[in-house]
């Protein structure tokens, strides 16, 4: 039977309906979830007196190779936050010069004659490359328990964002993830690059609400030292050169000693890449950590993605069905888009992303193009650097 008389073929389009509304339904269970976890979100009270708990002593870790000029623009805004005792920094900010090739050290060097609490950590020629190893070498020189970990090209929202990125292991918890936003500009990849990184939030933080988180932003991250050496110690850490966040949380993260912290003070904002190539090397390196995840997490965030891709696949098929096609095929796809933008709405105001609320909707067919296009390096492939 060829492909065209299988398409004429009047059972066929009944069997697609079939398929469609099975993936609708997954995609309502799971929206309706995410819905819930956002409607009407506020932060616990207790982020918003973060400055008014007693602190503890932080390590800032940040592994730079060849960013200059990142440390330049970025750098003094972490030096220079609002968590001090006795009039004196309260953290360390320690920099590990990852073999750049660039004038980082003499950045830092200058940098260290105006703020004590800079520490330089410069791997010798011998030394390997790499961000594990680099990481590594900034805990080893770390004096404090609680570790902060971002990236050169990052600035944190406020003065306050040790404390309420903190407060949660002085609370008990082992591992924080916060949110890493991207600066917003007027492009369509910029917009795309946003409107995804709110529907992954979206995700992390209502799937690390039920106990079983799955990944963190290391961009704006946190955790105990004795954690950092758990996860390290692992075999499966070393399994990829990147990935260190979310293999800390696929290692160590349970269901009941991660937090999230959402409060826009706790953000981090940093340049989205400015080209496609640079996004999709980008998000090839985060997504190949995903095979590394337990059974359950694969299966659920699978379900989701795969729904999410089938529903929209087989709509566009079933209109080429007009004669054979359920007059409810129209508007109960156009409720999933609605809820799905609901959810994604709701998300985005407690993410300060409130410009994105039109492009959710034509950003929800270009997910199914984005599941497609990544399932590879999702399901088998890796990439092998960092940088």
């Amino acid at each position: 039977m060829t492909i065209w008389c299988l398409f004429k073929n009047s059972v066929f389009p009944q069997i697609i309906t079939i398929f469609f509304f099975v993936a609708v339904l997954i995609q309502f269970i799971f929206i309706f979830y995410f819905g819930k976890c956002f409607r009407n979100y506020t932060p616990p009270k207790e982020y918003d007196q973060a400055l008014s708990y007693t602190k503890a002593p932080v390590s800032i870790i940040i592994c730079a190779k060849n960013e200059a000029e990142n440390l330049g623009k970025n750098l003094e805004k972490v030096l220079r936050q609002d968590y001090i005792s006795s009039g004196k920094p309260l953290f360390e900010v320690i920099v590990v010069n990852d073999h750049s090739e660039d004038n980082t050290v003499a950045i830092l060097s200058d940098l260290q004659k105006h703020y004590t609490h800079l520490v330089l950590v410069d791997l010798a020629s011998q030394e390997p490359h790499g961000k594990k190893y680099a990481l590594a070498k900034g805990v080893a020189a770390a004096r404090y328990e609680c570790l902060l970990f971002t990236d050169a090209d990052c600035a944190p929202a406020i003065g306050s964002w040790i404390s309420l990125m903190t407060l949660p292991l002085l609370m008990g918890k082992e591992i924080v993830s916060g949110y890493g936003a991207y600066i917003s500009q007027n492009t369509f990849l910029n917009k795309f690059i946003r409107s995804e990184t709110v529907h992954t939030c979206m995700q992390y933080y209502a799937y690390n609400h039920i106990g079983l988180p799955y990944m963190a932003v290391g961009r704006n991250m946190a955790c105990t030292k004795e954690i950092f050496n758990k996860a390290s110690s692992s075999p499966l850490y070393h399994s990829l050169p990147y990935g260190d966040d979310d293999l800390l949380v696929s290692i160590c993260a349970t269901g009941t000693n991660m937090e999230i912290v959402l409060h826009p003070e706790s953000f981090t904002y940093s340049e989205a890449p400015a080209t496609r190539r640079r996004w999709i090397r980008q998000k090839q390196r985060h997504l190949s950590t995903a095979k590394y995840y337990q059974a359950i997490k694969k299966i659920l965030l699978g379900a989701y993605a795969f729904s999410h891709a089938l529903s929209w696949l087989l709509f566009i098929i079933l209109l080429l069905y007009p004669a054979h096609m359920s007059l409810w095929i129209v508007p109960i796809m156009l409720l999933r888009v609605v809820g799905l933008h609901i959810a994604l709405t709701d998300t985005a105001k407690c993410l300060n992303e409130k410009k994105l609320y039109w492009s959710f909707f034509i950003f929800d067919f270009g997910w199914m193009i984005y599941n497609f296009m990544f399932a590879p390096y999702i399901f088998w492939k890796n990439k092998k650097q960092w940088k």
